[in-house]
């Protein structure tokens, strides 16, 4: 893995433009502010978080090992996730408090209609992975 980009670079590689609406969840006094103010820089926009009635653009879900049920996490945020937009779940590298095994997000992910695309580290605590809604086969 390469060594952390700066944080506007890691925004635009999330594909976070502006006008984008973004829905976070699990922040914490833990997670990356820089990540997070390039992206609210980028969008332009508060990012939203709780109880919403709006599709977003991108769903930005930070995640520790012991914050609970992946798989319900994972479920809530599609559910606000418009048809093109991404998802990304953000964990601490491996080494690190709360890190989480890539077998239980690929575990996870096909349980909420998820797969996983990508990785890579947005800081030098934190990596994103990719997530993006299975389409459905239509006969």
């Amino acid at each position: 893995m390469s060594t952390p980009v700066g944080p506007d670079l890691v925004a635009t590689r999330m594909g976070i433009v502006s006008g984008h609406l973004i829905l976070e969840s699990g922040y914490g006094s833990d997670c990356d502010e820089s990540v997070r103010n390039s992206i609210i820089k980028i969008s332009g926009n508060e990012v939203l978080s709780g109880e919403i009635n709006e599709v977003v653009d991108a769903v930005i879900l930070w995640w520790r090992e012991d914050d609970g049920d992946l798989i319900d996490e994972l479920v809530d945020g599609l559910t606000y996730l418009s048809e093109s937009g991404s998802f990304w779940l953000v964990t601490p590298k491996a080494g690190r408090d709360g890190h989480v095994e890539p077998s239980d997000i690929q575990d996870a992910a096909p349980i909420a209609g998820l797969s996983v695309t990508s990785s890579f580290q947005i800081s030098s605590d934190w990596t994103a992975t990719k997530l993006v809604a299975r389409k459905s086969t239509k006969k």
